[in-house]
């Protein structure tokens, strides 16, 4: 989420020896952020095909939406390790979920690959649940607030140990780059790594007494009917991860053959995907002075209609690097 964010979260269960017992409270919220996935989703994909307006889905709200949404499905992965394996860590359980996840996470880098070349996702959410709970592992006989200890420092790595060193692709997964990557859904281990673990850190404290305590919910009979039609989309969300967005994508697309989205003003479109990205990978930068000013220097070497037709190379042109450079000083500058 970068752009869009998504999981699967492993099944939540409570363990007692020679029975396992589901709680339908959990499976709910893992379909509640699967609803709010999709809804985000569809946000993006609205955006993508220009039926709303550049930016709308990285930016303000939608862009801190897609945050939360992150965060709850790594919260649920750390809870759901803890709960797989409090009585006996089973690692022929652990094996086959680490395969589904780690499998599905390459399936959506080579899709990408295909389908956005220049924005694939390398280190998506599925990458970054797969590679927490690896991690995880080291935590699952630890005492709580050793835990959050752990989920504390991964939150504030990033803010005191960026460095170039970590500036190649083979290290973004990371999270530590100066420089953000492009990608429709980057979810480094630092800082998500964090929410994992403070997952991880709750189930610890409340798995003895969610066990106490079984008899007693057993006997509350059924769910309300909401909190059961979220849960069997939550036992299932491997398979919604990874059929909702074409389907989603698939209709936008269907109905922008019947009804076009309107053409943007060039100009409008340009800035806003402009500050969007600046927004995203730059620090120290007035954007709007900075898109302000490339916008101006494209035109004036009337290079502008050429890098909308897609005849101009943003990453190899020289011309444009020295203009993002220049403008670069000038937005540094107040300028």
């Amino acid at each position: 989420m970068s752009n869009s964010p998504a999981t699967t979260i492993p099944e939540p269960q409570v363990l007692q020896p020679g029975k396992i017992q589901r709680i339908a409270l959990l499976d709910a919220l893992r379909g509640l952020a699967l609803v709010a996935m999709a809804l985000y989703h569809f946000v993006w994909d609205l955006e993508f095909f220009g039926y709303v307006a550049a930016g709308t889905a990285g930016t303000g709200g939608w862009r801190l939406f897609a945050r939360l949404i992150a965060t709850s499905f790594l919260f649920l992965a750390g809870y759901s390790l803890v709960l797989g394996h409090a009585a006996k860590f089973r690692p022929q359980m652990f094996a086959r979920r680490f395969a589904r996840i780690a499998g599905a996470a390459a399936l959506i880098t080579v899709a990408t690959w295909f389908a956005f070349p220049a924005s694939f996702i390398f280190f998506g959410i599925l990458h970054a649940i797969a590679a927490a709970s690896l991690v995880g592992l080291l935590f699952l006989r630890l005492p709580a607030f050793v835990t959050f200890l752990a989920a504390a420092a991964a939150f504030i790595a990033p803010l005191y140990l960026r460095s170039p060193v970590f500036d190649i692709p083979a290290l973004w997964w990371v999270g530590l780059s100066e420089t953000v990557p492009r990608s429709n859904d980057y979810v480094p281990m630092l800082p998500w790594l964090a929410p994992f673990l403070a997952g991880l850190g709750t189930a610890q404290l409340l798995h003895p007494m969610l066990t106490s305590r079984r008899s007693a919910m057993e006997s509350r009979g059924k769910p309300k009917l909401w909190i059961r039609l979220l849960a069997v989309g939550g036992r299932h969300s491997l398979a919604i991860y990874l059929i909702h967005q074409p389907l989603l994508i698939g209709l936008v697309y269907a109905f922008s053959l019947a009804v076009p989205a309107p053409a943007l003003d060039a100009e409008r479109a340009y800035r806003l995907d402009c500050e969007q990205a600046c927004g995203l990978y730059s620090a120290g930068v007035s954007c709007g002075s900075f898109c302000r000013c490339t916008l101006a220097r494209l035109k004036e070497q009337n290079l502008f209609d050429d890098l909308n037709l897609g005849k101009i190379d943003l990453t190899t042109d020289e011309r444009v690097a020295r203009i993002a450079n220049q403008c670069t000083m000038d937005a540094r500058s107040g300028d």
